[in-house]
């Protein structure tokens, strides 16, 4: 399971950071609920596209003794199974769809072509969905479509905010789960978080 490390800063600066395992060690498990610190795992590494940097970063991981499953502490600038930061995807996203520009010109220098269609795709598909979640966070604003109003309540409570919200909140990710890789195996749907217990 992933939850999101709470780094403001550099990719750089978080890199140096992460020699600490207690400073952000989660006091609980957000599995099974046992209420004891989860042990350091070691880290696991994934590569980054970031505006100003393209590399490899460490995702530490944590052990829970309870039920013997890890919690990997993903920074907040990095969504689940995409190689490109969320600052260079709302980057993307708002150049080509807000302001209209060619997805060559709106793609980041070392993004293939194919990835700026695959992010569009993968957004336009859920931005009801982000609309009705982002209304916890912002107020609505007018717009002519689902799209623009999504990326005016994106940049209104702020990309890192909103992922955050979504992702530990809600289980939702900014550009949709793809299938087989939503949590717990299923796709997240907003009527059965809300839906009363």
């Amino acid at each position: 399971m992933q939850i999101l490390h709470p780094f403001a800063g550099s990719v750089q600066q978080y890199n140096e950071q992460l020699s600490n395992p207690n400073a952000h060690r989660p006091g609980h498990c957000p599995q099974c609920q046992t209420k004891h610190p989860l042990s350091a795992h070691g880290f696991y590494t994934r590569t980054l596209i970031d505006t100003a940097f393209d590399g490899v970063i460490r995702v530490r991981r944590y052990l829970c003794h309870a039920c013997r499953r890890t919690v990997s502490l993903l920074p907040e600038f990095v969504l689940p199974y995409l190689r490109s930061s969320l600052a260079l995807i709302a980057l993307f996203l708002i150049a080509r769809l807000l302001r209209g520009q060619t997805l060559a010109t709106a793609a980041p220098p070392s993004a293939p072509y194919q990835r700026g269609q695959f992010w569009i795709r993968r957004f336009r598909a859920q931005t009801q969905t982000l609309c009705a979640a982002l209304a916890a966070l912002t107020h609505p604003t007018p717009a002519p479509d689902f799209t623009h109003r999504a990326l005016a309540m994106l940049e209104s409570a702020g990309w890192i905010a909103a992922h955050r919200f979504l992702f530990a909140g809600l289980r939702c990710h900014l550009l949709g789960w793809p299938r087989g890789l939503a949590p717990d195996g299923r796709r997240a749907a907003l009527s059965s978080v809300a839906a009363p217990a």
